[in-house]
């Protein structure tokens, strides 16, 4: 690792600009095994929480973790402006790892439909060549890209 500031940087946040975030944080979760974390201190729910805020803070931000602290914390932030272009940055879940041809669209296929049942988009499929495996281009609910790889 390098040093930043005289410290190792050990852990990444991925944020996600979007409308809605707790609908969004709940679909990576099913994406990626995730979990919410723990409500705020003195509430039982995270909807607990949300009813103590005001209207307008209300599903202003969520997030979700890795249960086994390996991935990264995603975390949600709404925001007034809608999507308008490709991703600059994109997740690639990694369905196929070590898998090669009939075997790998198999199982990208079989991830893909898990995930058209959660409200995902198939965008297309980028077939294997001489340099890449196949790979699947999607998007989650709010159309951002992603790929099963």
């Amino acid at each position: 690792m390098r040093p930043v500031g005289g410290r190792a940087v050990r852990q990444v946040q991925i944020t996600f600009d979007c409308a809605a975030a707790w609908p969004l944080a709940r679909f990576w979760c099913e994406v990626l095994g995730y979990v919410m974390p723990s409500a705020p201190d003195g509430f039982a729910s995270w909807e607990a929480s949300e009813r103590a805020l005001q209207p307008e803070q209300r599903g202003a931000w969520a997030a979700c973790i890795d249960p086994t602290g390996a991935g990264p914390r995603l975390y949600f932030q709404r925001v007034p402006e809608g999507k308008v272009v490709k991703n600059r940055v994109h997740l690639d879940v990694r369905v196929g790892t070590g898998l090669v041809g009939a075997e790998r669209l198999a199982a990208l296929e079989a991830e893909c439909t898990r995930l058209l049942a959660l409200g995902a988009t198939r965008v297309r499929l980028l077939a294997a060549d001489e340099d890449n495996e196949s790979c699947l281009v999607m998007q989650d609910i709010e159309g951002n890209e992603f790929c099963l790889d």
